[in-house]
């Protein structure tokens, strides 16, 4: 008598596979549903994270001081808000106003320029062009913004949404803060977990990529981000206190520019070159010394608060914070920044991980 195995290994096999893609379906189904439930609040609680991560040394020496938990993390999350909120609050309702102020002066063909100072004249001959049309739009405004009629309207639609955009990170930032706090008191079942998580996809390399995405958060958080915090701070102070026009929209864009490590010079020094034509020599002599502090303080920021070097490419970091700022907005320019780096590093680390099992 012959038995009918391979028919019902068939069977089974087919049944078996059936059943899988059943299960996957579900799975996925399930994964996607709740993925467009948490959808808004992926990058606060992905922020929240990474500020946790961040600052958790300092939540430490708060635990040593006050020896509960909820305690710290409550009177470490009101400092970092207060440290932020009332800055933030002054500067976006200071820009939203200059630019609204800006936009409407154009709709309305009133807005003026003022001329090139007499110092000028004695400009080397290289700031011709500069001033030539400088001294063009002071004096009919509407022919000098014929010539770049495209570019402008499309910088003063970007700079309108930027300037919006800026409110809604500074929420957004908020948001996350408090959520931060939350994470912190329940610190050491979620380290534990993500551990978990990271050896469930790593294998024996979990533990090693868990500490990675530690370290190189932390790095990029203080000796990137940190870093072009301050230094935007330290133009701010001197755009505002020297009484630069439009001092807020020249602080945010510095800021975005030291994010993505270009720096705040191409902010900085043009804002020089305007005081010393329109303002007086001591102003401008003075605001001239603070900016050139605030442009070598880089130099000297970043290798304290870095450590142990750079935790990748320039290149990557500015990918990261100009594709996160396109697709994500103002907390996008962080975030990308943060989370690009983290990946080099994650795939670095494999990349030699596979070198030494072979």
């Amino acid at each position: 008598m012959e038995s009918n195995n391979p028919p019902r290994q068939l069977s089974f096999t087919f049944e078996n596979l059936v059943d899988v893609i059943i299960r996957l379906a579900v799975l996925f189904f399930l994964i996607g549903w709740c993925f467009i439930i948490l959808r808004p609040f992926v990058l606060i609680l992905i922020w929240a994270a990474v500020i946790a991560i961040a600052i958790y040394p300092l939540f430490e020496i708060f635990l040593k001081a006050f020896r509960r938990k909820v305690l710290a993390s409550v009177v470490l999350t009101l400092m970092m808000l207060s440290i932020l909120v009332v800055p933030s609050y002054l500067v976006t309702r200071s820009l939203f106003g200059e630019v609204s102020y800006l936009h409407q002066l154009y709709k309305d063909g009133q807005l003026v320029i003022p001329p090139p100072g007499d110092r000028t004249a004695n400009w080397p001959s290289i700031t011709k062009p500069i001033t030539d049309f400088w001294t063009l739009a002071s004096e009919n405004l509407q022919s000098a913004m014929m010539q770049y009629a495209d570019q402008l309207k499309a910088a003063g639609t970007w700079l309108l949404a930027a300037a919006a955009g800026v409110g809604t990170g500074v929420l957004q930032f908020v948001i996350s803060i408090i959520i931060a706090g939350v994470f912190l008191i329940y610190s050491t079942s979620i380290a534990s977990s993500a551990t978990r998580i990271f050896t469930k996809f790593a294998g024996s390399n979990g533990e090693v990529f868990a500490s990675t995405t530690v370290i190189t958060v932390r790095s990029v958080v203080k000796g990137i981000l940190g870093v072009a915090v301050i230094q935007a701070s330290m133009a701010g102070i001197g755009f505002f206190v020297a009484g630069v026009p439009y001092a807020a929209v020249w602080t945010v864009a510095c800021l975005f520019f030291a994010i993505i490590q270009v720096g705040a010079g191409p902010i900085a020094i043009p804002v020089m070159i305007y005081m010393f034509s329109a303002t007086d020599t001591l102003t401008a002599v003075l605001l001239a010394i603070w900016l050139v502090i605030t442009l070598i303080s880089d130099n000297i920021l970043k290798p304290l608060l870095l450590g142990r070097g750079a935790p990748a490419p320039m290149l990557v970091v500015f990918l990261g914070a100009i594709g996160g700022f396109i697709t994500s907005g103002f907390l996008g320019l962080f975030l990308g920044a943060v989370i690009l780096t983290i990946g080099y590093k994650l795939f670095i680390v494999w990349l030699e991980s596979e070198e030494k099992t072979q």
